[in-house]
């Protein structure tokens, strides 16, 4: 029990601990609240409301973002990206530069536009910061009917030098591209629209904030926290470590199965001293209690060890990292956060699971008592 005890705990520090890098990376480039149209892809963002936005102590800075589906062509090569045009705000205050693996992070040269290119689809185009070739984003100009030409000629087009290559995480890395509004604008044949504004607030966004934001704006605009920005990946996060810790619960009602044996044994052994409790006025109900508390007892002396034990384990390598990532990550060690709700569901589950091997061991041993 104390060593099923302990791996709960270690198990899901563990996958506290990649959550938290996820979550972490994601924040980066998810905002803390996306203003977004409810019809329609883009808006202009103008009017008392916006400007109230602007005005607003618990909004800490407002970026306009323009994203679309887009074909890049760089080198002979064309692929499907997602390309995001930010404004100079954004440009500035980014931490897309703390994920700059190759290059430096700028969408401008003096007047030259740049781009920065998620690293797996740099990789499968050949792109590199240092390369001459120019980086082409093509999308239908507005209105445009497929020419005798040929529809490629129905194509607008931007060009833009990559700047640096970043990296978040493998599926945002195989399409992202972030690219200056402007230019953003111009290949979607836009003038003042964006399709997001991105708010950041400095601090943890509650229900009432939102609630509050979504009345400013009113039912043409979706007020959108991160969780509503990524629904799919946020419950997929849950659900895995929900299916981590039943699996984990399952191993541990396999390991007290031996408290079952046991006292099924112990009633074979001490069918005297049952007689001698029901000669003494003792009736079944009170013998059974004795071996519900005895098996229970055993079973939290295993989470009181194994709590201990993991608690402290996962301390050591929080502190000081002893068991080390495999060769090719970006982790030296396997990183560890322990969350005092694990800490309470592990308890419960554990002390539940001893409690019901314990009371499905008593009538046996009841059994074995009148025999």
């Amino acid at each position: 029990m104390a060593i099923g005890t302990a791996a709960l705990i270690l198990i899901l520090s563990v996958y506290n601990g990649f959550d938290r890098i996820i979550r972490e990376n994601i924040s980066d480039l998810t905002p803390d609240i996306l203003v977004t149209a409810a019809r329609g892809k883009y808006f202009v963002p103008e009017g008392a409301a916006f400007e109230a936005l602007l005005d607003d102590p618990r909004i800490v800075q407002i970026s306009s973002i323009l994203e679309e589906e887009v074909l890049l062509s760089y080198g002979g090569r064309q692929e499907l990206a997602r390309a995001k045009g930010v404004d100079a705000v954004y440009e500035e205050e980014s931490r897309l530069a703390g994920h700059t693996i190759e290059g430096t992070f700028s969408l401008h040269d003096g007047d030259l536009p740049q781009a920065a290119v998620g690293a797996s689809l740099a990789y499968k185009m050949g792109i590199r910061p240092r390369f001459t070739d120019p980086l082409v984003l093509h999308y239908p100009r507005r209105g445009a009917r497929i020419p005798l030409a040929g529809p490629a000629s129905a194509l607008g087009s931007v060009k833009f030098s990559p700047s640096c290559l970043v990296s978040i995480n493998a599926d945002i890395d195989e399409r992202l591209v972030v690219v200056p509004l402007e230019q953003m604008r111009t290949l979607l044949g836009l003038h003042d629209e964006v399709s997001g504004l991105e708010l950041h607030t400095g601090g943890p966004v509650n229900r009432r904030l939102l609630r509050s934001l979504q009345e400013q704006l009113g039912p043409d605009f979706r007020v959108l926290d991160r969780f509503q920005q990524n629904p799919a990946l946020y419950k997929m996060m849950r659900y895995e470590k929900l299916a981590i810790y039943l699996i984990l619960l399952f191993v541990v009602i396999i390991i007290a199965s031996n408290i079952l044996g046991s006292l099924a044994m112990l009633g074979i052994h001490k069918q005297d001293d049952m007689q001698t409790l029901r000669a003494l006025g003792a009736n079944e109900k009170t013998i059974r209690r004795i071996f519900v508390w005895n098996g229970w007892l055993i079973s939290l002396c295993g989470l009181a060890a194994g709590l201990a034990a993991g608690v402290l384990l996962a301390w050591l390598q929080q502190r000081f990292g002893f068991v080390k990532m495999p060769g090719g990550f970006f982790l030296q060690a396997y990183p560890v956060v322990l969350q005092a709700s694990d800490l309470l569901w592990v308890t419960a589950g554990v002390a539940a699971v001893g409690a019901l091997i314990s009371l499905l061991a008593a009538p046996r041993s009841n059994a074995t008592g009148k025999a």
